[in-house]
C-alpha cells in the first residue's frame, strides 16, 4: 500500500489548524504549524508533499514562508498553497512565487481539490480551464489595445492579441464571462507570450495579480461548468496556454 503523503499546514489561528487538518483528514497525514519559522522546522523535519499556510500570520508571513521554500533548491519543487483574507492577499501570494492561491473563508471541496492536485501521481499541472471567446480590453499605464480571452482559469487566462507584451509586463484586464453581464477587471501580469509565426494568431498567457472573491468565484462555476481543456503546463505558467 502506497504511504499517505503529508500536507504541512500553517496558521496561526487554532481554529483554521482544526478545520483544515479535518477537511483534509482523508486526503493525506496532516501536520501543523502556528507560524512560518514555525512551518520551515516542521518542513525541514517532516518533508511534506505539499504546503498549506495562511498569507498573515506572526514572527514570519505565509508569503515569507513561501520564499524561503521558493528560494532553497533542496524545497523548491514542493508546491506552495496561500490562504488569504484581504483584498491585496493574492497579488502577495502570487508574487513570493504560490502554486495556487485560496480566498479565505475556507471552502472544503476548493482546498481538496487543490492539494490532491498536487499529490496526484503525475507532473504537476496548472489549473483547470476552460474555453472561452470574449472581447477583453488590455490597458497599460500608457497604452491600450483590445484582444480576444481564449481560456480561462482562477489563475490566468491565454489572450490572442495583436501586440503581445514581454513577460513581466503588468496590464489592466476588462472582459466578460459568457452569461455574466457585470465585467472582470483583475489587474495580470504576462508570464510568455507567443510569436504570430507559421499562421499562428500573436498572443500571451497572463497570471492574475489582484482578483477579489467574488471574481474568483464567478470564474470557479464558469470553469466547473464549462472545462474543456486540460490543466496547462507549468512551463506555460498558471495561466494556461494556447
Amino acid at each position: 500500500m502506497e504511504a499517505r503523503r503529508t500536507i504541512l499546514l500553517a496558521d496561526d489561528a487554532p481554529m483554521f489548524r482544526e478545520l483544515g487538518s479535518l477537511f483534509l483528514a482523508r486526503t493525506g497525514r496532516v501536520v501543523t504549524a502556528d507560524n512560518g519559522h514555525q512551518g520551515l522546522e516542521v518542513l525541514r523535519a517532516e518533508k511534506p508533499s505539499v504546503v498549506v499556510a495562511d498569507l498573515d500570520m506572526p514572527r514570519m508571513d505565509g508569503a515569507e514562508l513561501c520564499r524561503r521554500i521558493k528560494g532553497d533548491k533542496e524545497t523548491a519543487a514542493i508546491p506552495v498553497i496561500l490562504v488569504t483574507g484581504t483584498a491585496d492577499g493574492r497579488e502577495r501570494a502570487v508574487r513570493a512565487g504560490a502554486d495556487d492561491v485560496i480566498v479565505k473563508p475556507i471552502n472544503r471541496v476548493t482546498l481538496i481539490q487543490a492539494v490532491k492536485r498536487f499529490l496526484q501521481n503525475q507532473p504537476i499541472r496548472g489549473l483547470p480551464r476552460a474555453v472561452v471567446e470574449t472581447p477583453v480590453h488590455i490597458v497599460l499605464p500608457c497604452e491600450q489595445q483590445w484582444g480576444s480571452l481564449r481560456n480561462v482559469s482562477r489563475g490566468g487566462t491565454y489572450v490572442e492579441a495583436g501586440a503581445p507584451m514581454p513577460p513581466r509586463t503588468e496590464v489592466s484586464l476588462e472582459f466578460k464571462l459568457p452569461d455574466l453581464e457585470t465585467p472582470l477587471a483583475p489587474t495580470a501580469q504576462v508570464i510568455w507570450r507567443r510569436a504570430g509565426r507559421n499562421g499562428q494568431v500573436p498572443g500571451m498567457g497572463l497570471q492574475f495579480l489582484s482578483l477579489d472573491r467574488e471574481s474568483v468565484e464567478r470564474i470557479d462555476a464558469f470553469v466547473y461548468e464549462n472545462a474543456e481543456l486540460p490543466p496547462a503546463p507549468l512551463a506555460a505558467g498558471t495561466a494556461g496556454g494556447s
